[in-house]
C-alpha cells in the first residue's frame, strides 16, 4: 500500500524541499532553520515537545540505539501528533519491507536512513511517497562526489559527526567543511548541538543548510527530552530568523 505523501507546509517550501516547487540548481536559503527533535520515545514527554511546534520529530527504530522505540511508545500516540509536524522514522541498514511496515504502523511521513543504505533503496522509499533523508557521517573531510547517486531520490541529506555509533555520538564536527557544498539537496546539521550553539547556528551561512537536528544535548535520559531546553533552543533559533526576515 502506497503511503500518502502529505502536502509540504510553507516552511518546507521556504527551505527549498525538492518536489515542493520546481527543483532549483541549488537549494534555496530557508527563511529560518527547520528543527528536527530526534530520539523521541518517552510517552510522557511527547506531548510537551510536540506542543512546542518543532518541524520534525524523529523516532529511532534501530535496535542497537539507546533511544530505540521498541515497545516504549504506542503507535497511536505517534499517529495522533499534529499534522503540521513531520513524523520521521530513523532506520539503520533495515530492509525496505520492514521500513514500510513500520511506516504504516506508526503513520510516519518521512524516513531517515542512517546506515549504508543504497541509492536504490532511497528510490524505493521515495516512490512509496515518503520524504527521504539520508544521513552521512563526517570526519576530517566530506566526499561530496559520493553523494551524487543519492541526489535524485533524497529530499534532505543529514550530516552527523563520525563516531563509534551510526549517530548520537554527542559531538560536533567542523562545519566549515560544508562551505564547498554544491549539490541541489538541502541538508540538516546534526551531532552534539546544544543551546549554547543557537546563536552561531542562527547566523550560520552555509550553502544548502536547511535545518538542525537536536538530540542528546536536550535529554534528561536517553530518549527523554527536556521540554524547557528544547523550547529555549526553538525560541533562540526562531527569534533570530524572524529578525532577519523583517
Amino acid at each position: 500500500m502506497k503511503t500518502p505523501r502529505p502536502n509540504l507546509p510553507a516552511l518546507a517550501l521556504a527551505a527549498g524541499v525538492p518536489g515542493a516547487t520546481s527543483q532549483p540548481d541549488a537549494p534555496a536559503a530557508p527563511a529560518r532553520l527547520l528543527v528536527k527533535v530526534c530520539g523521541m520515545r518517552d510517552a510522557a514527554a511527547l506531548p510537551g515537545i510536540a506542543g512546542l511546534g518543532p518541524d520534525f520529530l524523529g523516532f529511532i527504530f534501530a535496535p542497537k540505539s539507546p533511544r530505540f522505540v521498541g515497545e516504549m511508545l504506542a503507535p497511536e500516540l505517534v499517529r495522533a501528533l499534529p499534522p503540521t509536524i513531520w513524523k520521521v522514522g530513523v532506520f539503520v541498514n533495515e530492509t525496505t519491507e520492514n521500513i514500510l511496515a513500520t511506516v504504516q504502523r506508526f503513520g510516519l511521513a518521512a524516513v531517515q536512513l542512517h546506515g549504508h543504505e543504497t541509492p536504490v533503496q532511497c528510490e524505493e522509499l521515495n516512490e512509496a511517497g515518503l520524504l527521504v533523508m539520508k544521513a552521512f557521517s563526517v570526519g576530517e573531510q566530506v566526499d561530496f562526489a559520493a553523494l551524487l547517486p543519492y541526489v535524485p531520490y533524497c529530499d534532505f541529506f543529514l550530516f552527523d559527526t563520525k563516531g563509534a555509533a551510526p549517530g548520537g555520538n554527542g559531538a560536533i564536527f567542523n562545519w566549515n567543511l560544508l562551505k564547498a557544498y554544491n549539490l541541489p539537496v538541502p541538508y540538516f546539521l546534526a551531532g552534539g548541538l546544544g543551546v549554547e550553539h543557537a546563536a552561531e547556528l542562527a547566523s550560520l551561512h552555509l550553502p544548502g543548510l536547511a535545518g538542525v537536528d537536536l538530540n542528546s544535548r536536550f535529554e534528561t535520559a536517553p530518549g527523554v527530552k527536556d521540554a524547557a531546553r528544547v523550547g529555549e533552543m526553538l525560541k533562540a533559533l526562531r527569534s533570530k530568523g524572524d529578525d532577519e526576515s523583517k
